[in-house]
Parts: C-alpha cells; sequence; structure tokens
C-alpha cells in the first residue's frame, strides 16, 4: 500500500512540475535519489514515454535518464497528441493554407521507396 502512494505520489509530483521542453520537444523532469529509489518503475515509465529525467541528489542534478533510443511515434500518435494539446489549449491550431497546399503536394507526388537490390 506504500508503494502505491509513493508511486501516486511521484507520478502526480512530475505531472504538476510539467513537461519542461526544449530540443525536439523532450520532456524534462527532474526528480529526487530518494524518489528515484521509491518507485524506479514510474520513473522508467516516463522515460519510455519519451521524458527526460534529471536525478537530483541534495537539490544538484547528478544523473540524466533517458531512453537508449529515441522514441518513434506512428502517425496516430501525432494525431492523438494533437487533439490532446488542442483540448488543453481551448482552440485548434490551424495550417497556414499555403504550407498545407505544399504538404498535400508533396503526398500527391511522393513515389515509392525501392532500394537497390544490394543494400
Amino acid at each position: 500500500m506504500q508503494l502505491e502512494r509513493n508511486r501516486h505520489d511521484l507520478e502526480q509530483k512530475l505531472e504538476a512540475e510539467g513537461p519542461r521542453t526544449y530540443h525536439r520537444d523532450i520532456a524534462q523532469l527532474h526528480t529526487s535519489e530518494a524518489e528515484l529509489a521509491r518507485d524506479l518503475e514510474a520513473v522508467l515509465e516516463k522515460v519510455q514515454q519519451g521524458a527526460e529525467v534529471i536525478v537530483e541528489r541534495n537539490h544538484y542534478p547528478f544523473a540524466v535518464l533517458r531512453a537508449a533510443t529515441p522514441r518513434r511515434r506512428t502517425i496516430s500518435d501525432c494525431i492523438a497528441l494533437a487533439e490532446q494539446r488542442d483540448k488543453e489549449r481551448g482552440y485548434a491550431v490551424t495550417l497556414d493554407p499555403e504550407f498545407a497546399a505544399e504538404v498535400e503536394q508533396i503526398v500527391r507526388n511522393r513515389k515509392p521507396w525501392n532500394p537497390s537490390s544490394w543494400d
């Protein structure tokens, strides 16, 4: 029961802290060494979701946890994320009409990828 409460507290802290985003929209979260030790599973779940976790000792960063390979998002993941952000903002972002037309043209004119036989 204590583990579940600690996990819940850690998840609330990580959520309340909110993502601090930088290069490539990676969420950066901070946690203490003690919180990491209490619920490694919850922290690793955040890392698997794409977050970078800064582990602090005595309020100073001393370790960084991030996925070994970047998380690849599917188109459906991107659409779901866009819809979630629209709800958070309270309005939908619209594309510039010229940009949208250029993207449509690229999609219409793309050719199938055919790697050479020696690859």
